[in-house]
């Protein structure tokens, strides 16, 4: 497992450039406010779609959560676009010995109100478009490693252009409370909810 390294230029110019690169590809980008808990951590489940999806959590957590930001991604990512490790970029390899370290790695870090963690259970990209969000039986693992001290928050993110030469993001955000002894089944079933309910309203939306 490669865990995120520390280098507050890098982070911070980074951080300058992903806002630069948001609101110059896309036309804007929306999200709802949701109650949240300061003093817990923030487990931020979301759908994978494109090689925008962690730099959009990214923005929305700089601009509304706050939180010090975390995402799990494939060591191959990890070793290649270089800067990710310093945006909380901690990697996973899958059909490895060392993925049970790594969700016992992102459990701790769950342990610590400071800090978001992104994860996206599908595990892979999938169409924007898809009706059923799968989910890796591995994010069990990674909450029975924690305390279960932390709150659960549902992102789902679509990308439509309508009439504008630039696309919207519309990410839409859920505080989904989570009892202490939760299934990996009943956690799926209430994202998919979530994401379903979301599909709709940005459908909806169409002109």
């Amino acid at each position: 497992m490669l865990e995120p390294r520390q280098n507050k230029l890098i982070h911070s110019f980074f951080s300058w450039y992903i806002s630069r690169i948001i609101n110059s590809d896309f036309r804007k980008m929306e999200f709802n406010e949701v109650g949240f808990q300061k003093d817990k951590a923030i487990l931020l489940l979301a759908n994978h779609f494109s090689w925008w999806d962690g730099f959009v959590i990214f923005q929305i957590n700089k601009l509304y959560f706050k939180k010090k930001f975390h995402v799990m991604i494939t060591e191959e990512n990890y070793k290649k676009v270089w800067f990710l490790k310093y945006l909380g970029g901690f990697s996973v390899k899958k059909n490895s010995r060392s993925i049970i370290e790594t969700l016992e790695y992102a459990g701790r870090l769950l342990n610590d109100a400071e800090n978001l963690v992104l994860i996206f259970p599908q595990g892979k990209l999938y169409s924007n478009h898809t009706q059923d969000i799968k989910f890796e039986k591995g994010l069990m693992n990674m909450i029975n490693s924690s305390k279960r001290k932390f709150q659960y928050i549902f992102a789902a993110t679509f990308v439509d252009y309508f009439e504008h030469r630039k696309a919207t993001v519309n990410c839409y955000l859920q505080n989904w409370e989570g009892s202490e002894f939760t299934s990996l089944q009943l956690i799926k079933s209430a994202y998919n909810k979530h994401f379903e309910a979301s599909r709709q309203t940005q459908s909806a939306n169409e002109v």
